[in-house]
């Protein structure tokens, strides 16, 4: 089974991100993200950053670790390869990413991502495993 999927929809586009563990979904779904930008293919896993976001609900962790992903990449212009160490304290999700200074003739850009948003956002625990559903402002 694939780590998500991308999904359509009339004004925005979005992903299903699974994963066997809650960390492992934040991982998957970042990459969705990622992939959803512009294309990370070539990225190489050498430079650290630590990423770090709070939410009082899964879904306000969600989109606000995903928003920070989303910063990295444009305000950044940082391309995450690999996270590494990614763990949950209380409210707080906490990640090692490793990748490459963003160049768009090594990572052409596929859609500008505005925002990771709260339309139809879902996160929940389903046939023992972890999915998000998330749509994206482009």
């Amino acid at each position: 089974m694939e780590p998500f999927e991308i999904l359509e929809h009339t004004a925005d586009t979005g992903f299903l991100a699974r994963g066997a563990t809650l960390e492992e979904l934040f991982e998957h779904a970042a990459l969705a993200l990622i992939q959803t930008a512009l294309d990370p293919a070539r990225a190489a896993a050498y430079a650290p950053r630590q990423l770090t976001a709070s939410g009082e609900t899964r879904e306000d962790l969600l989109v606000n670790w995903l928003n920070e992903v989303l910063y990295l990449l444009d305000a950044g212009r940082f391309v995450p390869a690999r996270f590494e160490n990614l763990w949950f304290d209380g409210d707080s999700v906490f990640a090692q990413v490793l990748g490459e200074r963003r160049d768009d003739a090594s990572h052409p850009p596929r859609i500008v991502v505005k925002a990771v948003t709260y339309h139809q956002l879902r996160v929940r625990e389903h046939n023992g495993q972890w999915e998000a559903e998330v749509y994206l402002d482009i």
